[in-house]
């Protein structure tokens, strides 16, 4: 669906009405988004959330034909972004999809290939936008570094309790997801972790499946990355674990960053490791330091930003921030811990997306949506992207 320019209002239906989506949706209603309007809202129940103004379909088709809107967010369980992204991609709508993609990276490839000219896919990647990695990315892009030796990340504060995965049917199951820790929570992780450190050549995973819950897939996980420059890396995440830890570093041979607890620290050797190691006489000598901390304390609101950038893309033509196509890479080292897990064996990277989403089916083919339970879970937005 074209867009005249001298409209220059883009109008906008959401599919889903979880704590995502109302957060997107209050976005848009208090101005944080311009150049949009909300005019139709999707969900399974009539009359969720009823909006002034807002037209309320049960069918994402219906409000995909409804001619009410240029673009759609899809803010549905995971199991879903494909055929609804799809539906909406061959009506030619503008499309922004929550993370994940998809189940696996073989659906994402399937709906970046099927994007018509003209038509913006975009990808909820909103913690791109984050000041702190920004300026990692910058600083490691720029190679005050040097070259990257060793990566690691610990993200295990993503502590979950019991009732967070009994307040819904679809999370932490095969068949609603397609994972665990890993494609639901940490994918943002992974995304940035591949984004400033580049996709590893080799990876070998293992997993825990149901450590620490009564789920069926992953809550804690230790992967080992072999980069193409034999830098190495590790990536430890887990759902079970308090107090959690958030740690991220970056090493090179000229120096390193460490970003924990919300602090960015810098760290230079004043020089080489290499040419000191060759011209001191100290056998235990190390290079003089300089530590810097660079902490970004800016406050910004990443969703907005994703969205904005989405509605310019439009109406202007801006180039998308964070594309479709941007989030297979993190998908697919999600898709390979998990095949070097089920396989116990080293996954080469670039992926066999088909032989993963083989894998994957057999495991969707005995995994059943749970039973909700009836208690009412609080879900604190700060600590939770869907």
């Amino acid at each position: 669906m074209g867009i005249k320019m001298d409209d220059k209002t883009v109008k906008l239906g959401v599919i889903g009405l979880g704590n995502i989506a109302q957060a997107h949706i209050n976005n848009v209603l208090q101005g944080e988004v311009k150049n949009t309007q909300l005019t139709a809202v999707c969900s399974r129940q009539q009359g969720k959330n009823a909006l002034e103004g807002v037209c309320h379909f049960t069918s994402y088709q219906s409000l995909i034909d409804s001619g009410m809107v240029d673009a759609v967010l899809i803010a549905t369980p995971t199991m879903s972004h494909f055929e609804i992204a799809q539906y909406a991609l061959q009506k030619n709508l503008h499309v922004l999809l929550e993370k994940p993609i998809g189940l696996s990276s073989f659906e994402g490839e399937q709906l970046v290939a099927s994007v018509q000219p003209g038509t913006q896919f975009a990808l909820m990647l909103n913690q791109r936008t984050d000041a702190n990695y920004l300026k990692i990315k910058q600083i490691v892009d720029s190679g005050v570094l040097g070259e990257i030796t060793r990566t690691h990340w610990t993200m295990t504060n993503w502590f979950r309790p019991e009732i967070y995965f009994q307040a819904s049917d679809w999370r932490a199951t095969w068949k609603g997801e397609g994972g665990g820790a890993l494609v639901n929570q940490c994918i943002h992780n992974i995304d940035i972790f591949q984004w400033i450190c580049g996709v590893p050549e080799s990876i070998n995973g293992f997993c825990e499946f149901g450590k620490y819950h009564d789920i069926e897939v992953e809550d804690e996980v230790t992967a080992y990355f072999r980069y193409a420059n034999k830098a190495t890396g590790v990536f430890v995440a887990s759902t079970g674990e308090s107090p959690g830890v958030n740690r991220f570093d970056v090493i090179g041979d000229k120096g390193s960053l460490h970003f924990d607890a919300g602090k960015l620290i810098q760290k230079l050797n004043q020089q080489s490791t290499h040419a000191f190691s060759k011209s001191t006489t100290d056998m235990f000598g190390t290079p003089e330091v300089t530590t810097t901390d660079i902490t970004a304390n800016a406050q910004i609101n990443q969703h907005a930003i994703i969205l904005n950038n989405f509605v310019r893309a439009i109406l202007f033509g801006e180039t998308l921030m964070t594309p479709a196509q941007a989030g297979l890479a993190s998908l697919d080292i999600a898709n390979a811990i998990l095949m070097s897990s089920w396989t116990n064996q080293q996954v080469k990277l670039p992926l066999d997306r088909k032989a993963y989403q083989s894998l994957l089916e057999h495991k969707i083919e005995s995994s059943n949506l749970r039973v909700k339970s009836n208690i009412q879970a609080t879900i604190d937005m700060s600590k939770s992207y869907r």
